[in-house]
C-alpha cells in the first residue's frame, strides 16, 4: 500500500436497514478499491492536516457569477466551459488559461430568481466537432426548457443564442427541485436528470407517478423526430409504446432531486447522486426500467409512510451518508485520468453544505469503501471532466478548482 494510500481515511456504511430490506445493484467490472477495508465498523477520525488531497484554484484570478457545471466539448480543442446559473456559458483555452471567452448569453429567457432555478446544465453534442450543436438545461418563469444551440459558423467560438430551438418543456410547480444535468450516454441518446418538482415531502407524489416528467432520469433520442416532437422515443425505453399513459421518455423513475449524474467512461455505468430531505444523501447506479424508491423511501431510510414502508421493487442506494456529514450531495465522476493512480475507479463526490470531497469503491461482493480526500470551505455546485479525465469543481462563490495531493 503506497503511501499517499496510507492516508486515505476510510468510512465503511453497512447499510443496517438494507440488508433487511433490499439488494444492491449492479457493480462496475473494474472497481476494486486500491486498499484494504479496515476492520470494524467505526469511522476513524484524523486532524484535518492529515488529509491526502486539498484544492487548488485554476484560472487564476477569474471569478464566475455563480458557476453551476463545468463540461468540455469532446473536441479535441482543450476547451473548459464553464456554465453560470444567470444564463451565461464561458469557454476557456485548457487548465491555466489566463481569460475566458463568452460563448453564450441567454439571460434575457433564464429565470435565476430562486436559488435552484436558472442555467442548470450543458451537453455537447457526440459530434459537436462537426455538426456544432449543443444543449442545455434552463428554467424560465414557468418551466423546464430542454434547448438545443449551434455555433457562430464564422466565429465559432461564440454560440448564436437565436439559433435556439426548444426540444422538450414541461411545467414546474415550485421553485425547486428542477434537477438540471443533461449528457450523452455511450449509446447516443440524451439523458436528462428531473427533480420531483420541489415542495418539501413530494406533496404531488411525482416520484412515484410515471405519468410525469417530474422524478426521473429521461432518455431520449435528438438526432430523430417523432411526430408532433423535436425528438424520439428510444425503441428499447422501458415504457416506449405502453398503453398506461406512462411518459415513454422515462428511464428510471423514483428520485427527489438528483444533483449530477455521470457515465463511467470506461463501463457505461450510470452513476447518480440524489439529495435528500431531512436524514440521509444517496448515491445510485441507475439502470433502465428500475425505482429509486422517493418518497416511500430516504435513501434506505423510510420516508412515507416512517416506519414499516414496502420496499418491494426497489432499489436501495449503492452508498448514502447520513446527516450532518453533509447535507446536499453534489455528485461527480468515476476517475479515470492518469493523475492519481491511487483514485483510479473511485467515484469522486462531495457535499455542496459541508464541502466534503470522498471517494468511494464500490463492489457488490463487499461493503463500499468510502476515503474522506479533503475537508473544504467550498460550496460544491458541480464537479467537471478535462479531456484528459482530470477533475474539475466549481464553488458557488465564482471559482474553480482541482484537486492536489498534500502527501
Amino acid at each position: 500500500m503506497g503511501n499517499k494510500t496510507r492516508y486515505l481515511v476510510l468510512v465503511v456504511f453497512l447499510f443496517l436497514a438494507m440488508l433487511s430490506a433490499c439488494q444492491t445493484t449492479e457493480e462496475p467490472e473494474d472497481t476494486t478499491p486500491p486498499i484494504d477495508p479496515p476492520n470494524g465498523e467505526e469511522d476513524t477520525q484524523y486532524p484535518e492536516e492529515e488529509l491526502p488531497y486539498a484544492v487548488e484554484e485554476v484560472f487564476s484570478g477569474q471569478e464566475f457569477d455563480r458557476p453551476l457545471d463545468i463540461q468540455n466539448a469532446r473536441d479535441g480543442s482543450g476547451r473548459i466551459f464553464v456554465v453560470e446559473q444567470g444564463g451565461r456559458i464561458h469557454s476557456l483555452s485548457g487548465e491555466g488559461a489566463a481569460e475566458s471567452h463568452l460563448f453564450l448569453d441567454i439571460r434575457d429567457r433564464v429565470d435565476d430568481t430562486s436559488y435552484e432555478k436558472g442555467l442548470l446544465g450543458l451537453a455537447f453534442h457526440p459530434d459537436f466537432a462537426e455538426n456544432g450543436l449543443f444543449f442545455v438545461n434552463y428554467t424560465d418563469d414557468t418551466s423546464t426548457v430542454i434547448a438545443r444551440f449551434s455555433i457562430d459558423e464564422e466565429n465559432p467560438e461564440t454560440a448564436v443564442p437565436a439559433s435556439e430551438e426548444q426540444i422538450l418543456t414541461f411545467d414546474q410547480p415550485y421553485n425547486n427541485h428542477n434537477g438540471g444535468q443533461l449528457d450523452f450516454g455511450p449509446d447516443g441518446y440524451l439523458y436528462i436528470a428531473t427533480g420531483d418538482g420541489g415542495g418539501a415531502g413530494d406533496p404531488q407524489g411525482h416520484g412515484q407517478d410515471r405519468s410525469t416528467l417530474h422524478g426521473n432520469i429521461l432518455r431520449i433520442d435528438v438526432d430523430t423526430e417523432d411526430e408532433d416532437e423535436k425528438y424520439a422515443i428510444p425503441p428499447d425505453n422501458p415504457y416506449a409504446g405502453n398503453t398506461r399513459d406512462f411518459r415513454e421518455e422515462i428511464y428510471a423513475y423514483g428520485f427527489r432531486n438528483p444533483w449530477r449524474f455521470s457515465f463511467d467512461e470506461r463501463t457505461g455505468n450510470l452513476w447518480a447522486a440524489d439529495v435528500g430531505q431531512d436524514r440521509v444523501e444517496e448515491i445510485n447506479l441507475v439502470e433502465k426500467g428500475k425505482n429509486y424508491g422517493w418518497n416511500i423511501m430516504e435513501g434506505s431510510l423510510c420516508f412515507d409512510p416512517s416506519t414499516d414502508c414496502d420496499t418491494f421493487g426497489l432499489e436501495m442506494p449503492v452508498f448514502e451518508y447520513h446527516h450532518p456529514i453533509g447535507r446536499s450531495i453534489t455528485g461527480g465522476y468515476v476517475y479515470r485520468g492518469e493523475r492519481f493512480g491511487d483514485l483510479y475507479g473511485a467515484y469522486i463526490y462531495g457535499d455542496f453544505v459541508t464541502g466534503m470531497i470522498w471517494a468511494l469503491w464500490y463492489d457488490e461482493n463487499s461493503y463500499p469503501i468510502n476515503a474522506t480526500l479533503a475537508d473544504t470551505n467550498l460550496q460544491i455546485t458541480s464537479f467537471g471532466l478535462s479531456e484528459e479525465n482530470e477533475l474539475y469543481l466549481s464553488d458557488y462563490n465564482g471559482k474553480i478548482y482541482t484537486i492536489t495531493q498534500t502527501q
